[in-house]
C-alpha cells in the first residue's frame, strides 16, 4: 500500500508499506546486484539510512540460482538483510547483451555472460524467479532500447513490453510481494505518453520508469520523465530505474519520482572517487597527498568523521580494500542524505527555495 503524505511543486512525500517494513519516499536504494552491496555489510548499509536494497534477477538466476536461494530460506535470509528488497527483472541486463540475445513475443533467448550457456527469459519465468527469491517488490519483464533509437523500433519494444506486463500480472506472486510495471517508449514524447497511459490502467502496485539515462542528453531525460509522471497514477509509487547522480536525484524528485537506484556511488568508490557538495573528486590525485580535511566537510558519515582525504588517498595508492569500503560508505551516505533532506522539506512550503539552494550547493545548473 502507498500513502501519499504531501505534495509540493510536483514533488511527493509518501510511504510504501512492504512485507519487510515501510519505505519512506523519496528513497534511494543501494544496489546489491548479486545479493551484496559491494564491500559493505548489511548493518553498515542500514546505518547509512537505507530502507530498501536492490537485487538483480538476471545475475541471481545465473549464480547461485533462484531455486538454491529459495532452499536456503529466501533472499532476505541468504544475504542477511531484514529490510525491504526490490528485484529488478533483468530486462536491462538481457538486452544490453546486444548481439547475444534474440527476442520474440514469447520472451528473450540469450547467452550467459558467465559461461556462454543458452538461457531463456519469459515474463512468466522472470516473475517465477522473483517469486522464489521472495523479494518485496518484483519488477515486470520489459524491453528497453538504447540511445539513439528511432520511433518505429522503440514503438515495437514498447508494445511488447505492454504485452509482457499483462502476462507478468497473470503470474503468481510470492506472499505479500508487490509488483511494479515498467513504462518505456524510447525517446519519443508520444510513445512515452502512450506507455504511461496503457500501463497506468493496469493493476500494478507501482511503476518503474525505464529506458532513460542511457546516453541521451540530460534535458531529454528530464523532459521525458516529466511527460510520464504527469500521466502515471498519483496513488502509486514511481521508480526511476538506474539513475542516481546528485543532479538526477534533485531534478527527478522535483518531477514527482519516489524511488531511485544506481551503482554509481560504489562503482566510483572503487576507482578512488568520492562525491562532494562541490562535485566529484578523484582522491588518487597528488593534490590530496597531505590534505587533512575529510572527504566532504558537510557530511555526517563514519568516513568523514574519522578519516582524511590524505589517508584515503594512501589507501587507494597502496591498493588497500579499506579505501574502497570507506569511499563507498561516504558516497552512499551522501546520496541517501540528499534524498532524506529533500523528503523532509516536501510539504513545508519552501521546496522551490530548497531545490535552488541544492542546485547551487552541488554546482548544478537547472535543466528544463
Amino acid at each position: 500500500m502507498f500513502e501519499l503524505i504531501a505534495e509540493e511543486d510536483g514533488a511527493r512525500r509518501g510511504r510504501l508499506t512492504t512485507a519487510h517494513g515501510p519505505i519512506d519516499t523519496p528513497a534511494f536504494m543501494p544496489v546489491g546486484t548479486q545479493a551484496t552491496v559491494k564491500a559493505l555489510t548489511p548493518d553498515e548499509v542500514r546505518a547509512l539510512g537505507a530502507q530498501v536494497l536492490l537485487g538483480n534477477t538476471y545475475h541471481l538466476a545465473l549464480r547461485p540460482g533462484a531455486e538454491r536461494i529459495a532452499r536456503l530460506g529466501g533472499l532476505h535470509r541468504f544475504m542477511g538483510w531484514d529490510g525491504a528488497i526490490l528485484t529488478d527483472s533483468g530486462g536491462f541486463q538481457v538486452f544490453s547483451l546486444d548481439h547475444l540475445v534474440s527476442v520474440s513475443d514469447d520472451g528473450a533467448t540469450f547467452r550467459s555472460h558467465l559461461d556462454g550457456s543458452e538461457q531463456r527469459f519469459t515474463p512468466e519465468s522472470v516473475m517465477g524467479i522473483q517469486r522464489e527469491l521472495g523479494s518485496d517488490i518484483a519488477m515486470a519483464f520489459d524491453q528497453p532500447v538504447g540511445w539513439p533509437t528511432a520511433s518505429a523500433p522503440a514503438a515495437e519494444a514498447m508494445e511488447r513490453t505492454h504485452r509482457w506486463a499483462t502476462r507478468c500480472l497473470e503470474t503468481e506472486a510470492a506472499a505479500g510481494q508487490l509488483r511494479f510495471g515498467i513504462v518505456q517508449g524510447g525517446f519519443d514524447d508520444d510513445l512515452r505518453r502512450q506507455s504511461a497511459e496503457v500501463l497506468g490502467r493496469l493493476p500494478f502496485d507501482g511503476f518503474g520508469v525505464g529506458g532513460l539515462s542511457l546516453g541521451e542528453p540530460k534535458e531529454v531525460t528530464y523532459r521525458l520523465l516529466s511527460v510520464q509522471t504527469a500521466i502515471l497514477p498519483v496513488d502509486r509509487p514511481r521508480y526511476l530505474m538506474g539513475v542516481g547522480t546528485p543532479a538526477d536525484l534533485i531534478e527527478a524528485i522535483a518531477r514527482g519520482i519516489d524511488m531511485f537506484d544506481c551503482v554509481l556511488p560504489t562503482r566510483i568508490a572503487r576507482n578512488g572517487s568520492v562525491l562532494t557538495q562541490g562535485g566529484r573528486i578523484n582522491l588518487r590525485n597528488r593534490r590530496y597527498i597531505e590534505d587533512l580535511g575529510p572527504p566532504d566537510a558537510g557530511c555526517d558519515c563514519y568516513t568523514c568523521q574519522r578519516f582524511s582525504r590524505a589517508y584515503l588517498r594512501h589507501l587507494f595508492m597502496a591498493g588497500e580494500i579499506l579505501g574502497h569500503r570507506l569511499a563507498s560508505i561516504h558516497n552512499l551516505r551522501m546520496l541517501v542524505r540528499l534524498v532524506e533532506d529533500l523528503r523532509s522539506e516536501i510539504g513545508g512550503g519552501k521546496l522551490a527555495g530548497v531545490v535552488r539552494a541544492l542546485r547551487e550547493q552541488w554546482s548544478l545548473a537547472p535543466l528544463p
